[in-house]
Order: structure tokens, then sequence, then C-alpha cells
């Protein structure tokens, strides 16, 4: 279980997370939702132990994120990124084994070392079929999936997903999202789609200026009023008549503001 204490973290005299606290239940899906500027990557980077906050504590099973060894946070936590990019010439294929670099030691791994794991998230991402691709050459989707393949070879207990399906056409965000969660692993991710958010996520954290503002289950958290409040948009929540399904309508983004 992840929990976050009191977090706050700023810059230059601007108070970016404030007095945030959070739990994120083991073995479901947790979505950050908000609007831009509300504090979504900040908060996931501090969660990962990528940053360290001003005041307050992130803690994993008990431990303390920013305590622990780097070595030890990686093989617990990875971590997908919006954006990666490398100008190194890498194969699909070598970028998922950097996965496997904090569980090796000192000396030269064996020839075979994480073939299972590396098999395995091949499969699951579904990029077999590019992994003798050049990384340079691949889309932005097809970059994100490579990138997950990566994360899960490290075999992590919290799996930290920043805008996860930020370069996919709408196939494959699903596809992504229905291979996350059928991991059974704690997932955080940060999300921009209401619906999706509202078809995949166990768990619901919605952050506005910094700030949590509302906490729990989707169907106690997003609301008609909540949409908007927060995002200052119109919009019906509600059950799909069909795959009964909680789903997010918009009407008009100019109706409220």
């Amino acid at each position: 279980m992840i929990a976050v204490d009191r977090l706050t973290w700023g810059v230059r005299g601007r108070t970016i997370l404030d007095d945030v606290a959070l739990t994120c239940p083991p073995g479901a899906v947790t979505g950050l939702l908000g609007p831009n500027g509300s504090g979504k990557t900040t908060l996931l980077h501090l969660m990962a132990g990528l940053r360290r906050a001003d005041a307050g504590a992130v803690h994993l099973d008990g431990d303390d994120v920013h305590r622990l060894p780097a070595r030890e946070r990686a093989r617990r936590i990875a971590v997908l990124e919006q954006h990666s990019s490398t100008g190194l010439p890498l194969t699909a294929r070598q970028v998922v084994e950097l996965g496997r670099i904090p569980h090796r030691g000192r000396w030269p791994a064996r020839h075979d070392e994480g073939a299972a794991e590396i098999a395995e998230a091949l499969r699951l991402a579904e990029i077999e079929h590019l992994v003798d691709r050049d990384w340079r050459t691949l889309s932005g989707g097809e970059r994100q999936r490579v990138q997950l393949a990566r994360a899960l070879t490290q075999r992590p207990d919290v799996l930290m997903l920043d805008e996860p399906t930020n370069h996919l056409d709408l196939a494959h965000q699903i596809d992504l999202l229905a291979t996350v969660r059928a991991l059974g692993r704690t997932v955080v991710a940060a999300l921009h789609d209401l619906d999706l958010a509202a078809a995949f996520c166990d768990h619901l954290v919605v952050l506005r200026d910094g700030r949590v503002v509302a906490a729990g289950p989707p169907e106690e958290v997003l609301s008609a009023a909540l949409v908007a409040d927060v995002y200052g948009v119109e919009a019906s929540v509600g059950r799909h008549e069909t795959s009964g399904r909680l789903h997010v309508v918009w009407h008009d983004e100019r109706a409220v503001r």
C-alpha cells in the first residue's frame, strides 16, 4: 500500500502541492485526476521517489520511499513517464532490457538473465513485432508501449504511469489500460480522460491547485457537480445502458465558466 502523508512541495516560492494526503489501495488502480497545473505529475514523481518533498512523507508498505536505496526503490517502483527519448541507437528490445538493471549485481549478468521477464513483458505490451526496430524510428504510441514493457520487466510492486495513453489511439488506450488493470499490481496513473478513468480505475484522487478535493471509488467521486467545479465543464455522469460501466459525457466547456 502507498500512503502519502501531508506532502508539500514548491519551486521558486510557488507552492505546487499543499498538504496532500491520500492512500492508494493495494492491488488496485488509482487514478490521479485534475486539470493542467493541478499537480498530478509532480505528485507522481514525489510518490516514486524521483523528487524530495519540502514536507511530509511517502510510505510504501510502511517504508519511507525517500529513504530506500535507489536500487531497491527501482525494484519496487517502476515509472512510465509521459515523454521518453534517447539519441542512442538502441533497438526496442534493448530499451526493454534496461528494466532488468535494478536486478543485476556488480558482476556481469548471465546472457539469459531476465529472459522470462522480458518475454512476458513483450507479450503483455504487444510489441513482439517491434523488438528489432530502432527506437528512434518508432511512433509515439509504439514508444509508449515499449516503455510499458521496460517498466514491466522490473517486476515492480507498484507501477506509476504519467499520462500513459497520451500518444495512443482509442483502441490502444483501451488495450493498454486493460492490460495494466489485469496485472493485479498496485497502479497509480495520472490521467486526463475522465471516461477512461471511470472505466478502468478502482480508486480516484482529484487534485485542484495542488490540493486533494475528492478521493474514493469512481461512482462516489465522479459527479456532474465535481466536473463542473474542478474542470469548469458541464457533463453527465452515469451508467452505460448496454455495458453498465460508469461513463462521463461532456456537453459544453463554455457552459460553466
